[in-house]
């Protein structure tokens, strides 16, 4: 174990008050892509960009291609839980960390254990009725054809994600605040932090032990107390924590 991650082992074991903020790196050791990595979805090639397909202009001018690309691209029904989750999930249960911050919309983190996740960007497993709000799980959207519709009401089924062009849910942002406000140490783990308002939560936190995992460089370097630049999952286990 290198000293980083000695230091930040330290930070837990004596801390009972941590928050973790994640992104899309947690989950690529689960195999799920990361958009923005060189290997990632972003760098691949489609007839649109994928910013523009997951629009909220595009699903409602062109539902039919924005399905295509969601049912091809954004589900990943048989992904597990790697050790960063898992080690997140224990932490929870120890008493330690308070709650889960997530950009991320696999809902790998429950999947895992936690219980307090608040996922900023929605989840891939909530699917609603926009005429009669009826929920759908993630395979409805699986083995619909084209457009998903109700089976009720025959309205379009869309998927609980936030789409660019829509806001983050206020509820979701004024939990995610109080939590990162409180935290004696935050964990910003598998992000770029180019994304906002996501990033911006980051400027709550009010403690003096923030810890970037990111195995690149971040525009909140700067303003870390810890950085360790190595993969999330390979750094969560090496450290145990005794209660």
């Amino acid at each position: 174990m290198n000293e980083n991650i000695a230091t930040l082992q330290t930070w837990l074991q004596e801390s009972d008050n941590v928050v973790f903020f994640g992104g899309a790196g947690v989950s690529t050791e689960s195999g799920i892509p990361d958009f923005r990595s060189v290997d990632g979805l972003y760098n691949q090639q489609y007839d649109y960009p994928p910013e523009t397909i997951l629009s909220h202009t595009f699903y409602e001018h062109y539902p039919q291609e924005f399905f295509r690309f969601y049912r091809n691209k954004m589900l990943f029904p048989d992904v597990e839980p790697n050790a960063a989750h898992k080690r997140l999930a224990e932490w929870e249960a120890m008493g330690k960390v308070k709650a889960v911050v997530t950009q991320n919309i696999d809902g790998l983190h429950q999947k895992a254990g936690s219980k307090v996740v608040l996922e900023l960007h929605g989840s891939v497993l909530r699917n609603y009725c926009e005429r009669c709000h009826k929920f759908y799980d993630v395979n409805f959207i699986m083995e619909s054809e084209g457009i998903p519709t109700c089976r009720i009401c025959k309205g379009r089924v869309k998927p609980d994600v936030v789409l660019y062009e829509e806001g983050l849910d206020d509820a979701t942002i004024r939990k995610s605040v109080q939590y990162i406000r409180k935290a004696d140490v935050l964990i910003v783990g598998g992000t770029s932090l180019n994304v906002y308002p996501a990033a911006g939560l980051l400027d709550y936190y009010q403690g003096n032990k923030l810890v970037l995992v990111n195995k690149s460089a971040t525009p909140r370097d700067n303003a870390a107390d810890l950085i360790i630049r190595e993969p999330i999952g390979q750094v969560f286990s090496q450290i145990e924590l005794h209660s």
